[in-house]
């Protein structure tokens, strides 16, 4: 793996513009109809031996974009093409001008290997292939290939068409630029790519497959419903309620007998998941009450199958931490991973689980190192080099990259370690993929502090520490924009020492539609560095107006646009190279504001704003110009973001935010 960060891959080939999918059942049309969605222009090829199945195929990629019209995330013309080019056919020639092959079918080595015997005869040498298969080791599957190389597992979850994650397998004859331009392929097209070691059911299967039969194990303890109504604790639907959805029961009886076969018989499905259709359970939110000692055997043996898991995941590195905390999220639907969870509950916690489990399923891993072993990885963020520079990429992709607490320490972990450096020149930050640099931060505690102004000021000069020390930094840092960057996450790359974006990117303050005042400097920086850009940063601050990528280099916010990924990371680097011994701190001294003038209280389409909350924008932003020092108008700023705290308008914007609707201004100041 050359980069952390798939999308600093330099991609050895084009993105593909013929894929055939082979398997035109529940998943193979799935992965066509997100790959016709990502890849405007792509030819796809669905290959099955049932023309039922290829015409159902077919009528759900209509059925899909008609919805996604009807619900508003696709133009009729977009729908259009996503369902056209779309070759359905029984015929294997068809596949003769593909790029890429993946195969979709049952979960049978000697089917697969039959398969991709008849694929190879067919596409070019060139040409990638790739299985959907979520358990069949890629040595097993590949093992007859001519051109292995050209060939791993790209394990997609249900359904693939929305789901986020995919684990690429990293095998013993696959290339690294396979595994590489997959990944990069991937994440260019919305995805989340997992790097995976190739061991039976790979990383995530490892957790779903023994969870769910970890819980048919304990219907000697517990009915499905009460089972499920546990769980829902650590996950947003229960094990039999999934099983139900996805007809699981025989993916677990498959699976799971694959891993007894190879790694010892504890691993034996439950003999239940053979007799049984389907579960008499509850739906998510819809808990039964569970006896106390019911639910704390259940729910300790459902932790201790965690936890085994993913510390045997970790010791026998079979895939990365923060990538198994993620992907658990992500994929599986875990409120949280479960190296987290094993954070949060405590290592006495975890261990009554695990010896509980060690006690009642003998045999099943137990860690091999510390409790606190488990814990030490950046589970936010990715860290590479590039030509002398620490590139850190902000990678929270649920939330659009959003920063919190945790997230903002490890960047400042980062920087602590390496600004005394010599080897190092600087710092980039980024965000991960192609839609966000950094959505903004987390509310996180501050809707406790509603009320109180001292509070909330000490929250936010706490949420300032990160960027209080990059005004103080020697060594270059770039923030390297995108995609969109909201309120905190503009205002983190308003404190690098330079700016570059690509070129469809855009900048916001939106705090202002919430009730509130950006308080970690967006009304003092702005100011100090750009001057000639106040009229645009004063309808930013008091309307949420947006600045585009390309408006912000006119104004000399941004230094120079980029018309891509790769692109905009040589033009990062390349500025810090340019700083190196010539960072200057942001001045001291009042500066000289051109006059504020007066607005309604809206937005610019017309949607009530508090005018008492932009009536505290606007003093801030005049006593922080006037202010003798850079620290003081901070300070401004600070108090200012405590005094909007105490406005009803707050507290009805961080309600409706809380609640997901849109605030009602129009019974407060």
């Amino acid at each position: 793996m050359s980069h952390a960060n798939p999308l600093l891959v330099t991609p050895a080939r084009p993105l593909p513009k013929a894929i055939a999918v082979i398997g035109a059942g529940t998943i193979g049309p799935d992965i066509g109809y997100y790959l016709k969605s990502a890849l405007p222009g792509l030819k796809l090829i669905l290959i099955d031996v049932s023309q039922k199945a290829l015409d159902a195929a077919v009528q759900r990629f209509r059925d899909y974009a008609a919805k996604a019209v009807a619900k508003g995330k696709m133009g009729e013309a977009e729908a259009t093409a996503v369902c056209a080019d779309l070759v359905a056919s029984s015929d294997y020639q068809s596949i003769a001008g593909a790029d890429w092959v993946i195969e979709a079918a049952t979960e049978n080595i000697a089917l697969k290997r039959k398969i991709f015997a008849q694929v190879e005869a067919i596409v070019g040498p060139e040409a990638l292939i790739t299985s959907n298969t979520s358990s069949l080791p890629a040595a097993q599957i590949f093992s007859e290939m001519r051109h292995p190389g050209r060939a791993t597992v790209t394990h997609f979850f249900a359904p693939a068409w929305r789901n986020p994650v995919v684990e690429v397998i990293s095998w013993a004859k696959s290339e690294a630029a396979t595994v590489d331009y997959l990944r990069w392929l991937f994440c260019v097209t919305g995805k989340i790519p997992l790097i995976t070691a190739d061991v039976a059911c790979f990383m995530l299967d490892r957790i779903f497959d023994n969870w769910c039969n970890e819980a048919a194990m304990l219907l000697d303890k517990a009915n499905a419903a009460e089972i499920d109504s546990v769980a829902s604790e650590f996950v947003h639907a229960g094990p039999f309620f999934v099983l139900n959805m996805a007809h699981g029961n025989p993916i677990i009886t498959e699976t799971n007998t694959l891993q007894a076969e190879v790694e010892g018989s504890h691993y034996r499905p439950a003999p239940i998941f053979r007799s049984v259709d389907s579960w008499v359970t509850v739906k998510p939110g819809k808990p039964v009450a569970v006896a106390s000692d019911k639910a704390q055997a259940v729910r300790e043996r459902l932790l201790g199958i965690l936890f085994s898991q993913a510390v045997d995941i970790v010791d026998r590195q079979i895939g990365e931490a923060a990538d198994l905390d993620l992907g658990c999220r992500q994929a599986l639907g875990l409120k949280s991973g479960p190296l987290d969870l094993m954070r949060d509950l405590g290592e006495q916690v975890t261990g009554r689980a695990l010896i509980r489990l060690r006690a009642e399923r003998p045999g099943m891993p137990m860690p091999q190192r510390p409790f606190a072993a488990y814990q030490d990885f950046r589970r936010h963020l990715l860290v590479d080099d590039v030509d002398g520079v620490k590139v850190i990429t902000l990678r929270r992709p649920e939330a659009l990259n959003a920063l919190h607490d945790e997230m903002t320490d490890e960047i400042l972990a980062v920087i602590r370690r390496y600004e005394n450096d010599a080897a190092v020149s600087g710092f980039v930050i980024v965000g991960y993929g192609n839609r966000a640099f950094c959505a903004g931060a987390d509310i996180g505690r501050f809707p406790r502090m509603l009320g109180d102004a001292a509070a909330s000021a000490q929250y936010s000069r706490d949420c300032s520490r990160l960027l209080v020390h990059l005004d103080r930094m020697q060594k270059p840092v770039v923030a390297a924009v995108n995609g969109m960057a909201l309120g905190g996450g503009f205002e983190l790359a308003m404190r690098a020492h330079s700016i570059v974006a690509v070129q469809g990117a855009w900048m916001q303050l939106p705090e202002i539609t919430l009730g509130i005042v950006p308080g970690i400097g967006a009304m003092v920086v702005p100011y100090r560095r750009w001057p000639k850009a106040a009229g645009i940063f004063n309808g930013m601050l008091r309307q949420g107006s947006k600045m585009t990528a390309t408006r912000a280099l006119e104004m000399g916010v941004v230094d120079a646009l980029a018309t891509d990924y790769e692109a905009l990371i040589h033009a990062a680097v390349s500025r810090v190279h340019d700083l190196v011994g010539k960072v200057t701190a942001i001045a001291d001294g009042p500066v000289v504001l051109p006059p504020m003038v007066s607005i309604a209280p809206q937005t610019a389409n017309g949607q009530p704003l508090s005018a008492e909350v932009i009536g505290i924008i606007e003093e801030a932003v005049v006593a922080a110009a006037a202010a003798e020092s850079f620290g003081a108008a901070l300070e401004v700023g600070y108090r200012a973001f405590g005094k909007s705290a105490c406005s009803a308008a707050a507290r009805e914007g961080i309600t409706a935010f809380q609640e997901k609707r849109r605030a009602d201004f129009s019974k407060t100041p």
